[in-house]
């Protein structure tokens, strides 16, 4: 559940990447250019933090808890 939302993140944020980036304009002197590369210097923090909770998620953790869910309901004798 967890990676729908990571991932859900990283295509808005490249939907968003896709529509601002010709607008920006680096090379701009003043409170536009540090406006420019603030914004881009965020959103690459948020591609980036996206990508990692996607590849580095634990695994087998959610496994074993899934099957020591089952185990213990096949073990009721209701």
């Amino acid at each position: 559940m967890k990676k729908n939302r990571y991932l859900l993140c990283l295509l808005l944020c490249g939907f968003m990447l896709y529509f601002a980036v010709p607008r920006l304009s680096i090379q701009a002197e003043g409170l536009e250019g540090i406006f420019a590369m603030s914004w881009l210097a965020f959103a690459l923090i948020v591609i980036a933090g996206n990508l990692t909770a996607i590849l580095y998620s634990p695994k087998k953790a959610a496994r074993k808890r899934q099957q020591l869910r089952i185990n213990k309901k096949s073990r009721s004798y209701y």
